[in-house]
């Protein structure tokens, strides 16, 4: 597949997925960890090669090691990022710097949102290609954020996020210039062992993967589990910043 762009030579963007965290909370790489039957990062990068191609770059980390074997089969790009243990803001610097030349805009999404799938991103395309110059990201429980398109006037500022703050604050720091798209499947996250439980333990139709085109609504994935989603707002954490390097 050729970079994603419009009809009309748009500008490409590149798929940012970031995948370094140690994953304490689970107590095994979570990147590897199975949902239903298949690792989950290969999910993950299998859903933004579906929009992207080979426009893809995984920033991995604390599990390098045992990650890079399966990257490698995938024909992404990877960039290890040897600060993992600062958080998502070392893993942001790390995937920003390695972006090709050209690229115009980042597509950044987190390594364990299984529930994404491809028709998810292309909505976040499509609103990102129709209004310029706005960063488009997806809404989940009540606030913004990843996945998220940062066009390239937003680098400089990814790029210099410290600590474990991800991407929120770039995001609220130029609300006028967001451009909302509603996603409940972002809100599906893999952090400890009872997420893993309850994301093997939905029922589904037939045994098609995440990335055939299936809607993994809130209703698909969350309900026949007996799992709800939870307002954090009280903690001050968006989604992205959430998920921590653990």
């Amino acid at each position: 597949m050729t970079d994603p762009s419009s009809a009309g030579g748009a500008p490409e963007f590149h798929v940012l997925v970031l995948a370094a965290g140690a994953s304490t909370r689970l107590g095994s790489p979570k990147q590897l960890a199975r949902v239903r039957g298949r690792p989950a990062l290969q999910i993950v990068v299998e859903t933004a090669t579906a929009v992207a191609g080979q426009s893809v770059t995984v920033v991995v980390g604390a599990h390098a090691a045992e990650i890079m074997p399966m990257l490698a089969r995938k024909g992404v790009s990877t960039v290890v990022n040897r600060r993992w243990d600062e958080g998502l803001g070392a893993s942001l610097r790390a995937g920003i710097a390695a972006l090709p030349s050209a690229c115009e805009a980042v597509l950044v999404l987190l390594g364990d949102q299984v529930a994404l799938t491809p028709d998810d991103l292309r909505r976040l395309s499509a609103v990102w290609k129709g209004q310029e110059g706005v960063i488009a990201a997806a809404v989940y429980q009540g606030r913004p954020g990843v996945p998220a398109i940062f066009p390239r006037w937003c680098f400089e500022e990814l790029s210099q996020i410290k600590g474990d703050q991800g991407a929120k604050h770039v995001l609220g720091r130029h609300a006028s210039r967001l451009a909302q798209v509603p996603m409940s499947n972002a809100a599906v996250d893999l952090d400890t062992p009872e997420d893993l439980a309850r994301l093997n333990a939905v029922q589904e139709p037939d045994t098609a993967p995440p990335h055939s085109g299936r809607d993994w609504s809130e209703a698909t994935w969350l309900l026949p589990a007996g799992l709800t989603l939870v307002d954090d707002e009280a903690e001050e954490h968006t989604h992205a910043a959430h998920h921590r390097p653990e």
